[in-house]
């Protein structure tokens, strides 16, 4: 059985996509720890790929239980996924958060993971998602794109991966007929296929994942105060 909070307090799940990706996954688990230094404990669930799922950790106990989704746009995994895990596990006492993204908070990461790439004043820059079938999601990626280009002083276009248009390649390809040198903010969280799909779509430079950012950290520490706080209004 995963760890639990102490007896009477507030069991805490970090929810995460999952990926086949060994050092992804660690990513994840080395995000929770970090995490976890400021929260108390905290367990991780996978909604996909891997386990174990939000619905196995909530049939482990009757626990006050706050689920944070470790997503950076709210799709199908936010709005459907893990509501539906919740419902399915029969838990009486279970709030899902807001997810992480998208937040203004997270630009400075972005921008440290754009510079660490070898960010030039003249470059264009990417915003590359993976992408969602959900409209909601393609548009939390497009508000983030103005988040970031507010900071640089510049327009930042996106570019999705799996679902959603354009796709990345378009976007670096039509940026290249001006002439101008891309690189691409790669707006997920950690290491994968996607991470790898965006170094084959033609960009000058890729931008590392968010990862273990400070502000990815600050972000998750507050969905879980806000989701005890939101708990203990409902004893």
């Amino acid at each position: 059985m995963a760890p639990l909070s102490e007896p009477g307090s507030v069991r805490r799940i970090l929810v995460a996509h999952g990926t086949r990706s060994a050092h992804g996954v660690a990513m994840v688990r080395e995000l929770a720890a970090a995490v976890a230094g400021r929260t108390g404990p905290l367990d991780v669930a996978f909604v996909d790929v891997l386990g174990p799922s939000p619905s196995d950790l909530l049939r482990e106990s009757d626990i006050p239980t706050v689920l944070v989704p470790a997503f950076l746009a709210a799709g199908y995994h936010v709005h459907t996924d893990v509501p539906g895990h919740v419902a399915r596990s029969g838990h009486a006492r279970a709030v899902v958060t807001a997810p992480l993204g998208p937040d203004p908070a997270l630009v400075g990461a972005l921008v440290r993971r754009l510079d660490g790439a070898g960010l030039r004043p003249d470059d264009r820059v990417v915003l590359g998602a993976t992408g969602s079938s959900d409209a909601r999601a393609r548009g939390d990626v497009r508000i983030m794109a103005g988040h970031l280009g507010a900071r640089l002083g510049r327009d930042v276009p996106v570019g999705f991966l799996a679902a959603g248009e354009p796709t990345v390649a378009e976007t670096v390809a039509r940026i290249r007929t001006s002439g101008a040198r891309v690189v691409i903010a790669a707006y997920q969280l950690a290491d994968g296929l996607f991470h790898a799909r965006l170094m084959e779509t033609g960009a000058d430079a890729v931008a590392a994942p968010l990862g273990l950012a400070p502000e990815v950290i600050d972000l998750l520490v507050a969905r879980f105060a806000a989701g005890a706080a939101e708990l203990a209004q409902t004893r």
